[in-house]
């Protein structure tokens, strides 16, 4: 089974996945929440019209769901979102309310250097529209399963909130790639972190590893016999597993980190591949990607200390 496919569907041992109705005045960081609850392996609904709501709890389903439901729906009802959770909310499949709040002087902040309007207050001061929204809601919020005051919130500490209060027990919604490419055909463009592995012994220059790549078990063993390999190593992993997690508390939804040689057939494949299998060892799912491990020798300048004088030199 796919690991995105996967992710969205509880293990064995896990209880229920719930259902998230999502509301909350408007400015509060609806729209946040719901691409957060997403990063977590929800599937996020917004705007559902409240004729819909039913049918939608109705259908049978292990996976996450959130849906955002807005005061602005036509016909909006708190009696009528509650109805439809009384009908349809059992144990084996719970509707939980997350309310999103927020002070009245912050939502107005928040409106008048967006330089939007208050969706209900269109020709009235954004005080009156967060009034009557907060009126209109008040018994949502009362009987909400979680309440978020977002006052002091910026967008990342939202995104945290939403991680720790509904992200699976060790799940990590940073998405993890480990990349090898050549210097000889540019840097990657969304490269993060980029690590330079030229310092390394070249298995290009030993025609018997030259056809081979950095996946086959000679290659990564002659990268490996460097006396710089192991010190560099440890401590680029050791760094790694340092600030990933602060990437990911940061609300990070992807990171690349790249590691480069000159052609990108030999160490850095080497090095990406042995660095995926260690931070999978520290709990870090990561996908390892060789750019251009498949690609043909280009021609470039040698790299010094790589080969004899006089001897004809060439990439990986």
């Amino acid at each position: 089974m796919p690991d995105a496919v996967a992710a969205n569907l509880p293990m064995k041992d896990e209880p229920p996945a719930p259902v998230l109705l999502v509301t909350g005045l408007s400015g509060a960081g609806k729209s946040t929440a719901l691409k957060a609850l997403e990063d977590l392996g929800y599937e996020a609904v917004d705007n559902l019209p409240l004729s819909l709501l039913g049918p939608l709890l109705a259908v049978p389903g292990g996976h996450r769901l959130a849906i955002g439901i807005d005061a602005r729906t036509r016909a909006f009802s708190p009696e009528l979102v509650l109805q439809a959770m009384a009908e349809h909310a059992s144990p084996a499949r719970p509707i939980r309310i997350l309310y999103l709040d927020c002070s009245g002087p912050e939502l107005v902040r928040r409106f008048s250097e967006t330089r939007r309007r208050h969706p209900m207050a269109q020709d009235r001061p954004a005080g009156d529209g967060i009034a009557l929204e907060r009126e209109i809601l008040s018994e949502l919020r009362r009987v909400a399963d979680v309440v978020i005051d977002t006052t002091d919130f910026s967008t990342n500490d939202l995104r945290r909130a939403i991680s720790t209060r509904f992200g699976a027990p060790g799940h990590k919604a940073l998405t993890l790639t480990l990349m090898s490419f050549g210097y000889s055909r540019g840097v990657p463009r969304d490269a993060d972190l980029v690590f330079d592995m030229r310092f390394l012994k070249n298995p290009h220059w030993d025609p018997a590893l030259r056809p081979l790549t950095g996946l086959d078990a000679a290659v990564s063993e002659h990268v490996k016999s460097d006396p710089a390999y192991a010190p560099a190593f440890g401590t680029i992993v050791g760094l790694l597993t340092m600030l990933l997690p602060g990437y990911a508390k940061e609300g990070r939804a992807y990171l690349t980190v790249a590691f480069g040689c000159t052609g990108g057939r030999h160490r850095s494949v080497a090095v990406a591949e042995a660095a995926g299998a260690a931070l999978a060892a520290e709990g870090w799912v990561n996908s390892v990607v060789h750019r251009d491990q498949a690609a043909g020798a280009v021609d470039d300048e040698p790299e010094a200390g790589q080969a004899a004088a006089g001897e004809r030199k060439g990439p990986e």
